[in-house]
């Protein structure tokens, strides 16, 4: 399964300008404060059209532009580069000058198929996020056990850390773990950026 490094991307056809980003999500909620967060950066934009592939769900909106124009195009670009875990968001400001339905289509798989050229396409690999608890003098074995798999630091009377591990991973860095923590609690299974 592969997935998309966040990336963004302008064309111009026509004086009508397509703004086109692309973000590796993981649940629903992180694609509406993407798509929210779009909205407020990009005011007085014509329309936001987008595509989303999260596992089994698939999801496109012409935003008010004519039925199938943009949407879908978006998607099956997202579909043809067997991409998961992704959003794609097109601005587009009106230039004043109308492009038609085939227009539209090209202007919309052109935007997202310029962004995937510059875009690093990474696998993705099934993996958990766990909970850990250890002592403050610990700090250091910790860190160096898991560099870069942090994603949040707790402290208070103990240390709490919340970090990503790849399933393949997963016994190896647990047995290093055991001995110098004090509890070890799955969170949750999703898929990781490896």
């Amino acid at each position: 399964m592969k997935t998309i490094n966040d990336s963004s991307s302008t064309i111009i056809i026509h004086k009508s300008k397509f703004i086109c980003h692309l973000y590796c999500v993981h649940n629903i909620e992180e694609i509406r404060e993407k798509q929210e967060q779009v909205r407020q950066k990009y005011k007085g934009a014509t329309h936001y059209c987008y595509a989303y592939i999260l596992e089994n769900q698939k999801r496109c909106s012409d935003d008010k532009e004519p039925s199938g124009t943009a949407g879908i195009p978006i998607l099956s670009v997202l579909e043809s580069q067997h991409l998961d875990h992704v959003l794609c968001i097109v601005i587009r400001y009106f230039g004043g000058i109308k492009l038609g339905a085939g227009g539209l289509v090209r202007a919309y798989t052109n935007s997202i198929t310029s962004c995937l050229e510059n875009t690093v396409i990474v696998d993705l690999e099934l993996g958990k996020i766990i909970e850990i608890e250890f002592e403050y003098n610990e700090t250091k074995y910790i860190e160096h056990i898991l560099e870069k798999n942090i994603i949040q630091k707790i402290f208070s009377e103990h240390i709490y850390y919340q970090i990503t591990i790849p399933n393949s991973e997963f016994q190896r860095i647990k047995n290093l773990l055991k001995s110098h923590i004090i509890n070890l609690k799955i969170i949750k299974t999703t898929y990781m950026k490896i």
